[in-house]
């Protein structure tokens, strides 16, 4: 599983020595009272790790230099309590190589008014001390993320959450593994890309392996562990008769938990974050992994199927930004339309794997034929997913970049029952509307498949987005085609090289 709290967030203070020693010393006292209050707050998912009060170049460069090498080090929360001038700042920006939220604060949330004179005016002066520092991270063209507001504010608290939650995904993918067993599904535009820059861009690498390499860890699976394993499985779902001990279908449930128990050991035992695979290449398997790549997602792991690459780092930085929230992401794929007059909506669903995290109750574990890809019927969980506001999210590469696209949808429950649907399944009516929705995604050319939240927001991904310096799309209930297509031609313009 998925566990944050072990990283760090530094609270970097920045100062100088003209106000004396008395007044630094205050200075540093009310930075440590503001990072051990923001490190022992319920909307934190990590520690905040207050660092002594920065006054000269020096000490600014060798702080940027121990947080670059730091390995729990996954950002810096910047604020300027006094006025720092900015120059000394320069060497130590130019190597920062982790991510920078700008902390736009002040210790005391009210003036004094009574009681305010010269001394508390020079000792709080972040309201111009951070525009000296706003100015040369403008100046050098720093990517950062800018929060403004009293740090006991919630609203405050919860955006430090959101950026830090973004941080870790960033972080979690620097040096990932993600394997790729067989290749892409044949003849399929969208899922590819290019590998070596996504490595470049993101810090993750994708390498294939044989088939064959996983048929013989699953062969290595003992008859033991899948009886504990199929153990849990009538413990955690409601199992198909036909599936129990002793019906007609026993012995493919046991399969599929061989299954899952030789890929789960094949990733942890090679230190990968997530995987591909697709029904064109299963050679030596007797049935396509089914229940196996939906439990793999709910224990975090990243998934994309036909060899979406793509989408399975995004459902794995998914799963990190979304560690110990209510509610669950998924691979997904836009399947087919009700285009009934003012009910129009979208059925959501993959063949197998969509994830149980996002189930509103309790999964059903069932077989049925597929139809595809020549092997023996899989096991599957079957549900549907909660109502809700969601995302759909998509990577794509356009050759000369990567763009990020994000639609608001709004999902609720299915509108009659599905009883011969054997998949788990969602439905949702992407923002503004159905036609503006689907026409967006189109001329944005998002993928068909996705990743699909239900506890991340916009503002997650447009930090996501920023941290790494890819193109963002967003399509919500203020999108308008005209203004969405003139957005695009603009945004060719600027990432043209």
């Amino acid at each position: 599983m998925i566990n944050l709290a072990n990283l760090e967030v530094w609270f970097v203070t920045g100062s100088q020595h003209l106000y004396g020693e008395a007044t630094l010393k205050t200075v540093a006292e009310h930075a440590s009272t503001i990072a051990k209050n923001l490190s022992d707050s319920p909307e934190m998912p990590c520690k905040v790790v207050f660092k002594p009060i920065v006054t000269t170049p020096d000490e600014i460069y060798r702080l940027v230099q121990e947080a670059n090498q730091h390995p729990q080090c996954i950002g810096i929360i910047a604020w300027m309590h006094t006025f720092s001038p900015a120059k000394m700042w320069i060497r130590g920006l130019q190597i920062l190589q982790k991510p920078l939220c700008h902390f736009h604060t002040q210790f005391n949330r009210d003036i004094p008014f009574s009681e305010i004179d010269m001394d508390f005016m020079n000792l709080n002066q972040s309201a111009h001390g951070d525009r000296e520092f706003g100015f040369i991270l403008s100046r050098l063209r720093l990517e950062r993320k800018v929060i403004v507001g009293h740090w006991q504010d919630s609203s405050v608290q919860a955006a430090l959450n959101a950026w830090t939650r973004v941080a870790a995904a960033r972080y979690d993918w620097q040096g990932a593994r993600f394997a790729r067993f067989g290749d892409n599904m044949r003849q399929v535009a969208v899922t590819e890309g290019d590998k070596v820059e996504a490595e470049a861009k993101f810090g993750y690498a994708v390498n294939g392996f044989g088939v064959g390499d996983l048929v013989a860890r699953i062969n290595a699976v003992s008859p033991a562990q899948v009886d504990a394993l199929v153990d849990e499985y009538h413990e955690a779902y409601d199992v198909q008769a036909t599936l129990q001990k002793g019906g007609q279908h026993h012995n493919a449930l046991r399969e599929a938990a061989k299954i899952e128990l030789g890929l789960k050991a094949f990733l942890e035992e090679g230190d990968f974050k997530g995987y591909t695979n697709t029904f064109e290449d299963l050679h030596g398997m007797v049935q396509l992994p089914g229940i196996a790549s939906q439990r793999l997602m709910a224990e975090g792991f990243g998934f994309g199927a036909e060899g979406d690459w793509k989408t399975a780092a995004l459902v794995r930085a998914a799963k990190v930004m979304g560690a110990g929230l209510s509610g669950g992401n998924s691979f997904m794929e836009d399947y087919t339309y009700h285009f009934e007059p003012d009910n129009a909506m979208v059925l959501g669903a993959h063949m197998l794997e969509i994830c149980p995290s996002i189930a509103r109750s309790k999964p059903r574990c069932e077989i049925h034929p597929l139809g595809i890809g020549g092997k023996a019927d899989p096991v599957r969980l079957v549900f549907d997913s909660a109502g809700g506001k969601a995302l759909n999210v998509s990577m794509i590469d356009l050759g000369n970049r990567f763009r990020l696209i994000v639609n608001e949808v709004e999902a609720f429950d299915p509108p009659a029952d599905l009883p011969k649907l054997p998949v788990a399944r969602a439905f949702w009516r992407p923002l503004p509307d159905m036609a503006q929705g689907c026409a967006a995604w189109l001329y944005a050319g998002g993928a068909h498949h996705t990743v699909y939240s239900q506890n991340l927001q916009t503002e997650h991904w447009e930090a996501f987005a920023a941290m790494f310096g890819i193109e963002l799309v967003v399509i919500d209930a203020k999108t308008d085609i005209r203004s969405l297509k003139n957005e695009l031609r603009w945004n060719e313009m600027y990432y043209r090289n």
